[in-house]
Formats: C-alpha cells, structure tokens, sequence
C-alpha cells in the first residue's frame, strides 16, 4: 500500500514541468492581461480602457477580424474536408498517406514571416508568379493591390487553415464505419441518402468543431499579418502592437491589454463550444 502514494507522488513530480509551462505562457499572460486591462495610466482600477473597446475604429477592427477568420474557416473546412475524405479512401498504412498527413502537419505550422515572405515571392507585386502572368497579359493587380488587404490576408491563413483541417476532421472521418453505408444500401437507400441522413449528421459536430478550432486559430494569427500589412492596422491583432509600440500617441499600452482581453473572450467562447462539439463527436463517433 506505501507504494501507491509514491507512485501518485512521481505521476505528479512528471507533470510538474508541463504545469510550469502552462503556469508560465499561458496563466500569467492572461493576468496580465485582464489586470493590466483594468489599470489606469497612473495605477489604479479603472473602465475606461474597457469602454475604449466600444470606440469605433476598433469595433471595426474585431469585426474585420471576425470576418476574416470566418472567411478563412469557410474555406479552409471545405477545402481541408474534401481532402481528408479522399486521403481517408487510401490505405491507413499507405505511403500516400503517410506523406500527405505528415505534409498537413509540417504545412498547418506554417506560418509568420515565412510564409508571407513565400507569398510576396509569387504572387507579390514583384513575384514571380506576377510577372509571368503579366507577360502574358493578365493583371493580378488590376483592382487594387489586394495581397496587403483582407482578401489577401484571407487567401494566406487558408494557406495553413487546410491543412490544419486535415489533421482534426481526419479521425471524425475514420471513425465511420464501412458496415454503415453497408446497411444502408441493404435497406435501398442512395447515396445520398446515406450521406444526408446518416454520415452527414454524424460528422456535422466534427465538422463544425473543426471549423471553429480554424476560426480561433485565425483571431489568433499575428506574425503573417504584421509581416504583410506594412501600412494601417486592419484587424485586432495589429491594432494592439499598434498601441503598445506607438510613438505618437503614448498611454495606450493598457488599452492594447483591453483589447486583448477581448480577443481572449472571443477565443474562449469559440474554444467552449468547440469542447461541446467535440464531445458530442466522442459520443457517435468513439
């Protein structure tokens, strides 16, 4: 019986650097955060930084960035759909699979200077990609130099919103079970049928758990935008470095701590009803 306490006490000693690390970037950021959101200039408690989060440029800012977020999840869901079920039709053990999937996971970690710098390569104003096209008479930039804008944020986060979708809907579409389409084409039913009121249903929760992880992934994206966006701040992530690096107008600093505690809601609360759906997915799909 002397040795169970032991053993709980090295099971706990072995968390113990993996409790450090979320102790130290993840619990202490966020005090910071939600305290410093709360201090005044000078010291003490204080709503006017949370009040600011109601000013209009950057009401306009968390809606950019909920739009583009949504947007790249849209995206990046179907697409990242659509191929982890053509990857799951290959054999578990098959060299295709094992590339593609080992791809998705090095691709979905793809991102900040490196891959707007890869963008800016092809498809930048000087990209190559731009300038073959532009030999050949086609303008990428016709209307607008749209890569620095959100249509050009949108097209680079669902550069890695695919294959993240590969990597989180995969296990949801290797949970279904051959015997289930068998079934239903025993009882006459059609493919379709068999997708809209049995595969479908079940993989809905997957699918949209899946796409709000996207969603938080994207809210949450800061080097690519900030290595791409050289001019204005048009999403929240920008507007926060703005505040707390601003030479012209100083004392912003807790206000930038404001808005990332509203960021810090949003991901929450997409986070939570991710959880949700993920459990409802366990529950067919376990």
């Amino acid at each position: 019986m002397a040795s169970r306490p032991r053993l709980r006490g090295a099971a706990l000693f072995g968390t113990a650097p993996f409790f450090a690390y979320v102790a130290i970037f993840l619990i202490i950021p966020t005090l910071v955060v939600v305290i410093g959101a709360f201090a005044g200039d000078e010291g003490g408690f204080t709503l006017s930084n949370v009040r600011a989060l109601g000013d209009a440029y950057i009401v306009e800012a968390f809606g950019r960035s909920i739009a583009l977020s949504a947007m790249s999840a849209l995206i990046g869901a179907v697409l990242g759909a659509v191929l982890a079920y053509a990857l799951v039709t290959a054999r578990k053990d098959g060299l295709l699979r094992r590339v593609v999937t080992a791809a998705a996971g090095v691709l979905a970690q793809f991102g900040g200077v490196t891959l707007a710098f890869a963008f800016l390569a092809t498809i930048g104003l000087s990209g190559f990609l731009t300038l073959w096209l532009s030999d050949h008479g086609i303008d990428l930039y016709g209307n607008g130099v749209w890569l620095f804008e959100l249509p050009g944020l949108t097209l680079v986060y669902t550069y890695f919103q695919i294959p993240l979708m590969v990597i989180v809907f995969l296990p949801a579409l290797d949970g279904i079970r051959p015997q289930w389409r068998e079934a239903a084409e025993s009882l006459g039913g059609t493919t379709w049928q068999y997708w809209t009121r049995v595969a479908g249903p079940l993989l809905a929760p997957a699918f949209l758990g899946s796409a709000l992880l996207l969603f938080a992934n994207a809210f949450s994206a800061y080097a690519t935008a900030a290595a791409l966006v050289s001019q204005g701040s048009p999403i929240v992530p920008l507007q926060i470095r703005g505040a707390l690096t601003s030479e012209v107008v100083l004392g912003q600093a807790n206000l930038g701590k404001a808005m990332a505690l509203g960021m810090v809601i949003v991901v929450a609360v997409v986070m939570a009803l991710y959880a949700l759906l993920q459990k409802r997915t366990a529950t067919w799909l376990g």
